[in-house]
């Protein structure tokens, strides 16, 4: 990959970190390959050339490389077109993959029973491993009762390193989460040999569409926002601010 020409000593970058958050959509230059040129000066285009070119570096890895490859694929051939179950599907074909595996919430359970007949219909072995497997105790993990959602009673850990463990020795080489909780779900990633991918991110007050609150934070879902709300929406990220 070729040096960036606009990262040089004399052009020192403001920005330490990248603010891709803050692109107007008018810009967004890395989609034409502008980034260099168009980039805010908070674009990594600009300000983490060296960064990128480490990355590039991985991509010759020729694992890497199949996935990213096949990841284009899919994204082109199914755009606007196939659902998400549809391109796990895919996805897994054109890798080679023949067993694949689900890490699913207790809560999710039908959802995966249906998830792993459609991917048995088109060949594939499935392993699936629910949360509360090994029914452990929260009390176990050092939890106190009034620490669980109804105290009084057993309530068992969810278990996503078990889960992780459970599929990684069944030697599935694709995992498919299904509404794991957040910190589970980074935990399961952390210790899943395989790759993963999310089908289902949960949000029980949003019907699993966690990005409703993102969408509506400037009216139904104000509450998202913290004491130090900007009155009027900053065009800059902080460091550009100060």
């Amino acid at each position: 990959m070729a040096k960036n020409p606009a990262a040089t000593p004399s052009t020192a970058p403001k920005y330490t970190d990248p603010g891709c958050a803050y692109c107007p959509p008018s810009v967004q230059a890395c989609r034409q390959g502008e980034g260099p040129e168009r980039g805010p000066g908070f674009c990594p285009s600009k300000m983490a050339t060296e960064e990128i070119e480490d990355a590039w570096a991985i991509y010759q890895d020729p694992e890497v490389k199949r996935i990213a490859q096949e990841s284009a694929r899919v994204e082109s051939e199914g755009y606007c077109q196939w659902t998400r179950v549809e391109e796990v599907v895919q996805f897994s074909k054109k890798m080679g993959y023949t067993k694949i595996g689900i890490a699913t919430c207790i809560s999710f359970v039908e959802q995966a029973n249906t998830l792993s007949q459609i991917l048995e219909s088109h060949g594939f072995e499935v392993a699936s491993a629910a949360c509360k497997h090994g029914g452990i105790a929260k009390e176990e993990l050092g939890l106190k009762d009034d620490e669980k959602i109804r105290p009084g009673g057993h309530e068992s850990m969810c278990n996503p390193v078990s889960q992780a463990e459970l599929l990684n020795s069944r030697g599935c080489e694709f995992n498919v989460v299904l509404g794991l909780c957040i910190g589970h779900d980074s935990l399961f990633f952390k210790h899943s040999d395989g790759l993963c991918s999310t089908l289902v991110a949960k949000d029980r007050v949003l019907a699993h569409n966690p990005i409703g609150a993102l969408n509506l934070a400037d009216s139904y879902y104000s509450k998202v926002w913290g004491p130090e709300r900007p009155e009027k929406k900053p065009k800059l990220p902080k460091e550009g601010r100060k």
